[in-house]
């Protein structure tokens, strides 16, 4: 569970990125290129209140590269989102409460409402590209993995993360465009 004292932990995203070491170049160039839609920021802004987004990650890792930026402009944009990031090898018992399954799969993303009550999670890949890697690795090695799933990624441009992301808010939100 995240709690408010959990979340004051955590990094802010300029502080995630003045420490990062592996990936900084990969997370920068999507972070750049990154265009929040109006309808999204709007989804967010007409809740009405503020939520909290604890993002749990490591730098090293290939999914979070390349989906974390998108969740980062978002917020950024969003006056209503405050964000801290915690070090999933730095908090195994935040982790534990997050997996995927038997694995400490991240990024993991947790949305909090303004009384701390946890919204909903979501994590570690998007639903359609989850379902593509667990049926391509009965076939393919890693070595040929990875490339396609970064091809992926580069075609989505984070649409399937904010989708599923934005799905978690309350019900009784505005619709957002699927």
């Amino acid at each position: 569970m995240v709690t408010k004292e959990r979340f004051a932990q955590g990094m802010t995203v300029q502080q995630y990125l003045d420490q990062m070491g592996t990936n900084k170049d990969t997370f920068m160039k999507f972070l750049g290129e990154i265009k929040v839609k109006p309808e999204d920021k709007k989804a967010l802004e007409s809740l009405g209140k503020k939520l909290k987004c604890m993002i749990i990650t490591e730098d090293w890792c290939g999914d979070a590269s390349n989906t974390v930026p998108y969740i980062a402009k978002l917020g950024a944009q969003a006056q209503c989102v405050e964000m801290r990031i915690l070090r999933r090898d730095e908090h195994p018992e935040v982790m534990d409460r997050y997996l995927t399954g038997t694995s400490r799969a991240i990024p993991i993303v947790v949305v909090l409402d303004d009384r701390w009550q946890e919204i909903g999670h979501w994590g570690s890949r998007p639903a359609e590209l989850q379902a593509w890697v667990m049926d391509a690795r009965k076939t393919m090695t890693k070595e040929e993995l990875y490339p396609q799933i970064r091809r992926w990624y580069a075609k989505d441009k984070g649409e399937s993360t904010l989708r599923e992301i934005l799905s978690l808010l309350p019900t009784g939100s505005p619709a957002l465009p699927q």
